[in-house]
């Protein structure tokens, strides 16, 4: 095994993504190939329905590959049971909790469910990590409120903080900053690029908040109409991989400040 594989976390091989119908096979975006290392922050972007929902739901496990592999920990995702997966990967979705008369506790609760006994009883260990990841996130006085009485914002960080609960090598967010303001945006991302760094977790999260990502992460997965490319922020920069991400009769991108200016 090649030494970037040994110390890959999410790696994928020629992987093509998209959906099956009838026989035949609906590709969104095929040749995507990367590999992502342990206590890295990678931020996936791309024009709307480009597919990077349907690459994350890929990556997860959640719909099949239709050509390719995806690997975690070095071994491919099919060979993993559910059980396995939830113990290694975790996923923070758009989408608000099934039931929002959960405390936020309870919600983080749940976090630990891949590691309770039958009886679903917490541990003095669950305890911990539970109270971890809620001061980790900055939610630790929203324990005892409703999730239904949160905003926006803040059931958000109680969402990723659900996910460290779960304590996983891997954490996969689907637009965490949607329905966010500026500041908001902002500060869930630069909550993300803590917790990878102070917990070295590997944590990969859609945006449309290009701007931000390229400040914040480590790499970036840019999703273009033709090609998918994988590199450090600048080198994407320098090599003009965001130049195509829209029509440039709308919106043009500036590599020297490393931001999108609308044209006039």
């Amino acid at each position: 095994m090649a030494l970037e594989e040994k110390h890959s976390i999410l790696q994928t091989r020629n992987l093509a993504v998209g959906y099956s119908k009838k026989g035949d096979n609906l590709i969104i975006a095929d040749r995507i190939n990367f590999s992502i290392k342990k206590g890295e922050l990678v931020g996936l972007v791309g024009a709307n329905g480009i597919g990077k929902s349907t690459l994350l739901r890929t990556l997860t496990g959640m719909q099949a590959a239709l050509k390719g592999d995806v690997f975690l920990n070095g071994k491919n995702i099919s060979d993993y049971s559910a059980f396995q997966l939830a113990t290694r990967l975790s996923v923070v979705l758009t989408e608000a909790p099934a039931s929002k008369n959960l405390s936020v506790l309870e919600l983080v609760s749940l976090g630990r469910q891949p590691y309770t006994n039958w009886m679903g009883s917490l541990s003095e260990a669950d305890k911990k990590e539970i109270q971890a990841a809620l001061e980790a996130t900055e939610t630790a006085t929203l324990a005892n409120r409703k999730c239904f009485e949160l905003s926006d914002g803040q059931m958000q960080r109680v969402a990723i903080a659900r996910a460290l609960a779960q304590d996983t090598p891997l954490i996969i967010l689907d637009e965490p900053t949607t329905h966010l303001d500026i500041y908001h945006r902002a500060y869930i991302l630069k909550l993300l690029k803590k917790l990878a760094s102070e917990t070295q977790k590997t944590i990969l999260f859609s945006t449309h908040e290009i701007d931000l990502a390229i400040q914040l992460t480590d790499k970036m997965l840019v999703m273009a109409k033709n090609e998918t490319y994988f590199d450090d922020p600048c080198k994407l920069i320098e090599a003009g991989r965001f130049d195509t991400l829209f029509p440039k009769e709308t919106i043009d991108f500036d590599g020297k400040t490393g931001r999108f200016k609308i044209k006039s």
